[in-house]
């Protein structure tokens, strides 16, 4: 019981949401909500000045009693003007508050209110509709009543309106006590109703009040104490903060009531107020909020109180009871078993609190894992691509996971193409002039060190500017201004990002003494952007302007930016300029006026400032290159890549979701990082932290909606599905309840065999009756045996092939647990049958009849009945529905057994006892049984209903934690596929749920990677823009059915060891290599194994892959030309060697691979031959050493390295190796 109401006292603040929602929604429009204050008092005035107007008019017209009529009438226009001019939210938070606060009750529902059906017919709504009733009529016809009538009408609302709000408050205060003290208000209440019972009974059943002023004053003290409390209690909540110690007053003034009464009479029995000592253990363990040793403490102590007063009484009065010793080992007997259901109880109570708060915290630790997790993921995501692309590819994605769920469908004809066409952009060219001599002295540490300071910087500047940055493209940067939405001043971003890159090169050439600088160019006009491919996908953009931006750059000037006529035209005069000239330097701007931007900046300086180089003057002018480059950019910023991945605070997020029903229930709509490039519109922030994801967490329901899941009366679920899984799940802890109901059916069995009569139908049912008992508890148990399978002796083992189905089958443990339980009842109650007495009034010798029968007995077999109902509450995962009905039959038998059918045989008793003479009220069996038999049945009852719903709830959680991991899951595994197809899985892995902050920058060296360049060069001059193919769209759309049948080739296990890095317009480019990278020690070992070449294997594997590679992807463009009508060739240039892999970036992140590899591979292809493999002079005898058959080409002149002697490796079929 206390677990399950810990519960919704837990869950209660998790329904108070929608106050909070309303409260945000009021925050949101402050202005709107000063603009329509202005308003609205203007409105209020002039309606104000036109009905004065209006009611002077109706005056002077003969009106013999103006009514003000006009007045209100446009007041209620002033409403509807009101209600018109205010926000949509807030009309939505003020039918939230009506509908919160008339129909549907309280604002904050308790958790009863929360999870079950609501009753709408309720009198509180009914009351609150008849006043809304009365006041719109008021409002409605407001000349048609007379000054009485309306103020009849007036009063009769107001007393209406008045009941209705103390009924409301009333309402509230007692629901705000069961949820702050839900202990203690039901244990006032059966006190209260005890107390006023006691006082009935003595009325009714006409005892003077002489005769019981002591128990009459303890009852009426008790009374006076218990109401004012139960009325306090709304109203104080200094007063349910004291909740134990309420409860403990509670108890104690019980436990002083019973004393009392033992002591009401002059005669005092053995079995005086068991019933109530037994009441008092039970309250303990089940009702007050009570830790486990505290709870067995004043148990315990209960009952020893009882024993011990009634053993001193007992031993000193005169005469000497029957067999009082009997009796008094009976309620041993009977307290123990009391003692023990109750620990039983509280133990399986606090047991599943444990394990339930354990699932909590271990689901909330995973959950807010996960959420860090997926966030950065997303984070990932859109740190490459924008968002709307994100979008629509996981879109995609999670429509291809549905399909693989639902069957497969016809593939279409081409593959979805994820570009759009945007127009009025600018887009940047640049190139650091003299890099490539710089790359040459640097480590590759260094180089990615270097690289990233640098693109990082640049990164910084195009936020700052307003522009996207697209690609880095080895020293070449490229970005765009007017992407993902449209800006008016994109010429100008562009520029000025221009000027500022110059600004940067300058001073880090001056600073450093290294000869590089900056060449930009910078044209306007359309652009067609978006992915194209299914692996590694890198936003892009292609149109002819792209292409001349690219001639821009080339045919630019270092250190200046270079324009086109489009964008000078786009500046608006915010810049000057000057001829360009750039059709000297680039034959491909021939006829293009291009001009030169002069910097304000440097206009304005002088030239006489001298130039000073702060690395030489601290003495170390000899330094390579490449480390005074390094030192002073380590005075930069520093700008790793994602490395906001570990930053919960401050995060600027956005829901990242789909439009596609099935991404809805994965929960897309939690928060994801908002990549930088925004218009003018600032996003939403939102705080993400592991105590904001576990104070998020609604265990009724995952998706938010405050659903009502159980039946307010029979507590079954809503959903029939749900309820029919939870009567059907597997019950594992039924063998403790089994002996727990063992040990109170040998209670009853000991009891009984002490007080009763030895006779033959005595020792014939509990013959019958326990052996039939012992073996069906046994079966109930054997679940429990089962795991102990190995160690059950082989003399006994045939116990385990029992039916297992008892503990996981609903039907069969139903009916064992019914018919263990029927016994139980039966056997309490049976032997009563079998006590003479029935027609002991009549007999002539009553004192010696008397005397023979052992009539002490009838108490006990109540005391016997009460522990069978509470054997039924020792069963917590058994239906409350069979509960109660087992609970009802057995009230009803024995109230018809204890008032009428043996109730001779407790008039025998009492006449024995007390001569005529009238017995406390609680010291008759017939007026005992009658009380206690009501209060023991609704005590199981509240009990039974609170495991119950303890029961369901805590299914519930788990259902719902077992649906928000799949979908936890399923969006992490979608993010993840994403992921992996921007990414190589290494790289992901190392920034998603790292705690090494210093380990943002990641590089790693690796040996012996065969890099491969394929491009497609005739697709130039296939590229056209027309009307007729969406301004080169539909062209587009080829490219990309080629390049993503490329990509399909490597999900084929032969090519694992190929990785797609990127592609370059219409180059593809790939290595071989790249999953197992190296660091370290790992490095030094590498290093030796190709030193005494252990490692040349991986160096052949690496090359065949790639050759297969390349002659496969020549293959499918072969098949691509034979469907399509089209003769494109390939030209691929292949070179193997050690790179450097690293992601580089401050706000758009890359993952790339540097080195002389690299650089020599990109060349094989730009000097290499249409349908041709070029290979240098190594990989040509590396490739000749696995069985390929190479043709040497001859000398080829390769920038950046002289004279090259180059290879074809042949592509015919026989030329393959085997």
């Amino acid at each position: 019981m206390k677990t399950s109401i810990r519960k919704q006292k837990e869950h209660w603040v998790t329904m108070q949401d929608d106050s909070h929602d309303c409260l945000e929604m009021i925050t949101k429009y402050p202005e709107d909500l000063s603009q329509q204050k202005g308003d609205i008092n203007q409105i209020r005035k002039q309606s104000k000045h036109e009905g004065i107007q209006k009611a002077n008019k109706s005056a002077q017209d003969g009106d013999k009693q103006p009514t003000g009529s006009g007045i209100r009438q446009h007041n209620i226009e002033l409403g509807i003007a009101k209600k018109e001019n205010t926000p949509e939210p807030l009309q939505a938070c003020t039918s939230f508050r009506t509908s919160n606060t008339t129909t549907n009750g309280p604002a904050y529902p308790s958790l009863p209110e929360a999870i079950m059906e609501d009753n709408t017919n309720s009198g509180l709504g009914n009351c609150l509709q008849s006043c809304r009733t009365d006041h719109d009529c008021t409002e409605a016809e407001p000349d048609v009543m007379g000054v009485p009538e309306r103020q009849s009408v007036r009063i009769r609302r107001t007393t209406a309106t008045g009941a209705c709000r103390c009924y409301q408050a009333v309402r509230l205060g007692f629901l705000q006590c069961l949820e702050d003290t839900p202990f203690v208000v039901p244990g006032l209440v059966l006190t209260i109703l005890f107390c006023v019972t006691i006082i009935v009974i003595i009325a009714a059943t006409g005892r003077h009040i002489t005769g019981y002023v002591g128990a009459l004053s303890v009852v009426c003290v008790v009374l006076c104490l218990c109401v004012p409390l139960l009325v306090c209690l709304p109203c104080l909540p200094t007063l349910r903060r004291c909740e134990q110690m309420l409860a403990l007053s509670i108890w104690f003034m019980l436990f002083i009531t019973a004393i009392v009464f033992i002591f009401t009479d002059k005669v005092v029995t053995a079995w005086e107020q068991v019933a109530f000592f037994l009441f008092l253990s039970l309250s303990v363990y089940t009702i007050f909020p009570l830790s486990f040793w505290w709870a067995m403490i004043f148990g315990i102590g209960a009952t020893m109180c009882h024993i011990i007063i009634i053993s001193v009484i007992v031993s000193v009065s005169r005469p000497r009871p029957k067999d009082v010793e009997v009796q008094v080992v009976a309620n041993v007997v009977l307290f123990v078993c009391i003692n023990c259901v109750g620990l039983f109880h509280l133990w399986l109570t606090e047991n599943a609190r444990r394990k339930s708060t354990m699932s909590r915290e271990t689901f909330s630790y995973n959950r807010s894992k996960r959420a860090t997790q997926k966030r950065d993921q997303e984070h990932l995501l859109l740190s490459v691509l924008p968002r709307y692309i994100a979008m629509e590819l996981k879109g995609e994605v999670v429509k291809g996971l549905s399909r693989t769920f639902t069957g497969p469908d016809n593939k279409p004809n081409f593959h979805n193409l994820y570009v759009k066409q945007h127009k009025d952009v600018s887009i940047l060219y640049a190139d650091i002039v003299g890099f490539t001599s710089l790359a040459s002295t640097c480590t590759p540490e260094e180089l990615v060190i270097v690289l990233n300071k640098l693109f990082g910087k640049f990164d910084d500047l195009a936020k700052k500017n307003e522009c996207l940055r697209i690609k880095i493209l080895g020293d070449c940067y490229y970005c765009v201004s007017g992407l993902p939405d449209p800006i008016p001043h994109h010429a100008r971003n562009c520029v000025q990002m221009g000027l500022n890159m110059c600004t940067s090169i300058n001073k880090l050439r001056e600073a450093t003494g290294v000869d590089i600088s900056m060449r930009v160019g910078v044209h306007s006009g359309n652009v067609l952007c978006g992915v194209i491919g299914l692996l590694k996908w890198q936003y892009d953009v292609w149109s002819n302007d792209v292409t001349l931006a690219n001639r821009m750059e080339s045919g630019g000037v270092p250190g200046r930016v270079h324009i086109t006529e489009e964008t000078l035209g786009n500046l608006g005069g915010a810049y000057q300029v000057e001829e360009g000239n750039g059709a000297s330097r680039d034959s491909a701007l021939e006829g293009r006026k291009t001009y030169l931007v002069i910097d304000p900046n440097t206009q304005n300086s002088t030239d006489t400032k001298p130039k000073t180089n702060f690395l030489a003057m601290n003495g170390r002018p000899k330094q390579r290159a490449s480390v005074r480059m390094s030192q002073y950019l380590q005075s930069w910023k520093s700008i790793n890549p994602f490395s906001e991945l570990n930053r919960s605070e401050d995060t600027i997020t956005v829901p990242l979701s789909t439009s596609n029903d099935f991404s809805q229930s994965l929960g897309d709509t939690e928060s994801v990082r908002h990549p930088p490039y925004t218009s003018n519109q600032e996003s939403r922030r939102s705080f993400v932290s592991e105590n904001g994801s576990m104070a998020s967490l609604d265990p009724l329901d995952v998706s938010g909606s405050k659903m009502k899941k159980l039946n307010w009366l029979t507590l079954f679920f809503c959903d029939i599905n749900m309820e029919k899984q939870y009567r059907l799940s597997e019950v594992k802890d039924v063998h403790q309840s089994a002996a727990c109901l063992a040990l109170v059916f040998t209670a009853i069995f000991i009891v009984q065999m002490l007080t009763s009569q030895k006779n033959t139908p005595l020792a014939i049912s509990y013959g019958v009756t326990f052996p039939v008992q012992l073996l069906l508890l046994v079966v109930i148990s054997v679940g429990f045996l089962k795991q102990w399978n190995s160690k059950i002796p082989p003399s006994i083992k045939w116990m385990s092939l029992l039916p297992y189905g008892v503990v996981t089958k609903a039907v069969l443990r139903l009916l064992l647990v019914f018919t263990c339980l029927l016994i139980t009842l039966l056997m309490a109650i049976l032997n009563i049958v079998f006590i003479p007495g029935d027609k002991c009034l009549d007999s002539p010798n009553n004192a010696t009849t008397l005397d023979y029968l052992n009539l002490y007995s009838v108490p006990y077999y109540l005391y016997c009945c009460l522990l069978a109902m509470l054997a039924v509450v020792v069963f917590v995962r058994l239906s409350f529905s069979v509960k109660f009905f087992l609970l009802t039959l057995a009230l009803v038998v024995y109230l018809a057994l204890f008032l009428y059918v043996y109730a001779p045989r407790s008039d025998c008793y009492m006449l024995q006892l007390y001569n005529n003479s009238n017995p406390g009220v609680l010291k008759e069996p017939k007026i005992m049984s009658g009380i206690w038999l009501c209060i023991f049945y609704f005590a199981s009852l509240i009990l039974a209903r609170q495991d119950e719903l303890a029961c369901r709830v805590e299914f519930l959680l788990q259902k719902c934690f077992e649906k928000e991991r799949e979908e936890m899951e399923t969006t992490e595994n979608v993010n993840k596929l994403l992921l992996e197809n921007l990414l190589p899985s290494h790289v992901t892995n190392f920034f998603i749920g790292k705690t090494v902050p210093n380990q943002d920058l990641y590089s790693q060296s690796c040996e012996a990677v065969c890099v491969m360049f394929a491009s497609v060069p005739e697709f130039k001059n296939f590229y056209t823009e027309s009307n007729e193919n969406g301004d080169g769209l539909e062209c587009l759309r080829f490219l990309n059915e080629i390049i993503t049948d490329f990509d399909e080739l490597l999900i084929k296990p032969k090519f694992n060891v190929v990785e797609k890095i990127k592609t370059i317009g219409t180059t593809y480019m790939a290595a071989a290599g790249l999953t197992n990278p190296t660091t370290g020690e790992e490095r030094k070992v590498r290093l030796q194994k190709s030193i005494n070449g252990k490692d040349s294997d991986a160096c052949k594997n690496n090359v065949r892959s790639m050759v297969d590679f390349a002659m496969a992807l020549m293959g499918r463009l072969e098949y691509i030309n034979r469907h399509s009508f089209n003769d494109f060739k390939l030209r691929i240039g292949i070179n193997h060697g050690p790179v450097i892999a690293g992601v580089i970036g401050a706000h758009k992140p890359q993952y790339d691979i540097w080195g002389n590899a690299v650089n020599v591979a990109s060349r094989m292809d730009s000097t290499g031959i249409l349908n041709k493999i070029q290979v240098t002079e190594e990989t040509a005898q590396v490739a000749q050493s696995i069985g390929f058959i190479v043709t040497k080409r001859g000398v080829v002149h390769v920038k950046g390295k002289g004279q090259l002697t180059t290879y074809f490796i042949n592509t015919e079929p026989s030329s393959q190796h085997p």
